[in-house]
């Protein structure tokens, strides 16, 4: 009669126990396999009897990047580059540990041996990897909307493109550029065991189960890419004259301003009302690094133009080093126009009055002094 109530005490205490086990490994085989650290302290390492480790693995993800295509890039440029992941991370070793389970038959322990060594293989896939282009230069852009570029895996051997776009400025100087690709990532740091006593108590089935420890590492990757040599140029001079209602010679001196001669070159203006001309199109010759020409255009003005600058957009046609046709950005020449002269000016007239008046005086003393002579000679024949 008495068996009933020795035996609820021990039902009791194996309850407490079974549920304060369950509360361990709940916490170790939950917590530890999702959160990522830099620090492995940060984890709850299974321990106290619920996990064993038989093998430690030497390795890590090494990851490298690199610009897809020809990196060289052109002035006022907005372009798509592609960048290439690629791991190349190597299991550099495992070391067998000295772990004996006593409920465990030997030859059956090796064989879970061996499958959390094949489990550790994996410390060099990287995993929830997050790349962010970042340029330093002050003419380089990265677009907000292409960065930063994420990757959910990428094992060892294997390459990952991404993409991010970037625009060079118009005035960006020739030469190399370095750009910074910062990269996060979590790689697998540990495995271990989980012993048969997490099978006695319930809480898992008996097969071979493990808990993964993370850490997280980031390293910045160069990426470079240079701007091209090209020519450059710019209105450096406008000098000329232009009236309303005339037509003037108005001269544009272009200066080559770039790295590299611009060959059979060739300066175009566009003219809209009041503004016209007979020829747009003025032919520069070769123009080195440095180096002027100046192209005279024959502009007219119609009388009914405002004075002020007018605005006129003009460009440079022009072969390359690579024997390809190329044009300059647009430039703006501002062309003033002046009052045009009045033909007969305040003087002129004044003075044309005076003499108006002088001949009309001479041809009136002339008319008079005729007048009596014609009176004298009446007067003789009476």
């Amino acid at each position: 009669m008495n068996k009933p109530n020795s035996y609820r005490p021990k039902k009791l205490v194996t309850t407490f126990v079974s549920i304060a086990v369950l509360l361990s490994v709940l916490s170790i085989t939950t917590v530890s396999p999702a959160l990522g650290s830099a620090d492995i302290g940060d984890f709850l390492i299974p321990g106290n009897g619920y996990s064993v480790d038989y093998y430690r693995s030497y390795g890590e993800p090494t990851i490298e990047a690199s610009v897809r295509g020809d990196p060289e890039l052109e002035r006022g440029e907005i372009a798509d580059i592609q960048v290439m992941l690629v791991n190349k991370g190597m299991v550099e070793g495992m070391k067998r540990l000295n772990v004996n389970q006593n409920l465990i038959p030997d030859s059956k322990e090796e064989l879970i041996a061996q499958a959390e060594m094949s489990a550790e293989k994996n410390c060099t896939t990287a995993k929830g990897i997050k790349a962010n282009l970042i340029s330093e230069s002050d003419y380089i852009h990265i677009e907000p909307t292409t960065t930063p570029q994420i990757v959910d895996e990428l094992k060892t051997g294997y390459i990952q493109p991404i993409k991010f776009t970037i625009r060079i400025d118009d005035n960006t100087p020739e030469g190399e550029y370095e750009l910074k690709l910062p990269v996060t990532y979590q790689y697998q740091n540990n495995v271990r065991t989980i012993t048969p006593n997490a099978v006695d108590i319930g809480l898992i089935s008996d097969s071979v189960a493990f808990t993964q420890q993370y850490v997280t590492k980031e390293v910045t990757l160069p990426l470079h890419m240079s701007i091209k040599k090209e020519p450059r140029f710019e209105v450096s001079k406008i000098s000329g004259s232009l009236k309303q209602g005339s037509t003037g010679l108005i001269n544009v001196t272009y200066t080559n301003r770039g790295e590299t001669s611009a060959e059979d070159a060739q300066a175009k203006i566009v003219v809209m009302k009041p503004l016209s001309t007979s020829k747009s199109t003025v032919r520069l010759g070769t123009i080195g690094p440095g180096e002027s020409q100046t192209a005279s255009f024959n502009i007219a003005a119609e009388s009914g133009a405002v004075v002020k600058n007018y605005s006129v957009d003009s460009e440079v046609k022009y072969i390359d080093d690579d024997g390809k046709t190329k044009f300059s950005d647009n430039i703006k020449l501002n062309i003033p126009i002046e009052k045009s002269e009045s033909r007969f000016s305040t003087t002129m007239i004044i003075g044309l009055l005076l003499a108006l008046v002088f001949i009309y005086q001479i041809i009136t003393v002339l008319r008079n002094r005729k007048n009596y002579s014609k009176n004298e000679s009446g007067d003789e024949n009476d």
